[in-house]
């Protein structure tokens, strides 16, 4: 049977970046992987953030929503029928940053999947920077996101992180909720990406997953979106100072992330990645331009009204 592990994590966790190394760890190993971009969004960005790691035994598929939870759950579905005899060892999920994990154990658990693939390991990252500046639905969510995990990675860490607190506020967030609280001594990793050693990537991956029980609580379908800004253009000066504004501003909703490619030249385009807390711009050569603004009850009319003359087609 093929494994299947699911990486989860609030918006800005860094979970396409930790798949880009766990990945890595994987097809040293001999693997034969595919990893499956299992979003909401009609376009997706990390897809082309891992177009590196694509090559005879690594495969990168996509899952497009945008008309339901419904039609997703089909999507996906009818997308591990598909790959079901292609030879994988192993498959990635990422899903977005806002996911019902009900959806990745009911389809798993349907015919024939239930026959083909077994669940491997749930790993979610957990953000020490915005954890402690999560409130309301977003604690909610950050809780629902990480409840099955066989591991907590903790991620973003600095020297001046206190990995303590951070277990500790994740626990506090468990039981908020009614959540099974987790092991501090055993259920968490709590080190740099660059400091991850074979041993480690090898106790995730057979890390398993747990059995959640907690109130559901119903998301509105659009409290969390996203918007979408096609072929952006403009200075590196003035997309971090759009940036810089979106999350400040009152008026453009609360803002979460910001992420994608945008010319800032003739012959130069950036990769932005961006929270409240960092705002990362790269010199990157990419072969789609797109902006892609995540929050909660974004005020759509603003942003695109921002966004109308450095665009050439604003979210509809």
């Amino acid at each position: 049977m093929v494994k299947i592990d699911l990486i989860t994590g609030f918006l800005g966790a860094g979970k396409t970046t930790f798949i880009k190394n766990y990945a890595g760890y994987l097809l040293d190993q001999g693997e034969r992987i595919c990893i499956i971009e299992n979003d909401y969004g009609a376009v997706n960005i990390d897809m082309v953030m891992l177009q590196d790691l694509l090559s005879d035994n690594c495969n990168l598929e996509m899952i497009v929503g945008g008309d339901g939870k419904e039609a997703h759950r089909r999507r996906f579905r009818t997308k591990l029928i598909s790959m079901g005899m292609s030879g994988y060892t192993r498959v990635i999920i990422e899903p977005s940053g806002i996911y019902d994990v009900d959806e990745f154990f009911d389809v798993l658990y349907d015919e024939p999947l239930d026959r083909w693939y077994e669940i491997g390991s749930v790993i979610s990252l957990v953000d020490a920077k915005s954890l402690f500046k999560l409130d309301d639905m977003r604690r909610y969510v950050f809780m629902s996101e990480i409840a099955n995990a066989g591991k907590l990675v903790i991620s973003k860490i600095t020297e001046d992180t206190d990995c303590d607190s951070v277990i500790a506020k994740v626990n506090e967030i468990m039981t908020e909720f009614g959540g099974k609280t987790f092991d501090p001594g055993k259920d968490f990793v709590a080190k740099r990406f660059d400091d991850f050693t074979a041993e480690d990537y090898e106790s995730l991956g057979s890390s398993g997953y747990r059995h959640a029980s907690y109130v559901k609580i119903p998301i509105e379908d659009k409290q969390f979106t996203p918007l979408f800004y096609f072929d952006p253009k403009m200075s590196r000066e003035e997309l971090e100072e759009v940036t810089k504004h979106l999350f400040e501003s009152k008026e453009a909703g609360s803002v979460i992330r910001l992420k994608g490619f945008v010319e800032t030249g003739e012959n130069s385009q950036v990769e932005i990645n961006a929270t409240r807390e960092k705002i990362a711009i790269t010199d990157v050569v990419s072969s789609r331009n797109v902006l892609i603004v995540i929050g909660e009850k974004l005020n759509k009319e603003y942003i695109n009204n921002i966004m109308k003359d450095k665009c050439s087609v604003v979210s509809l």
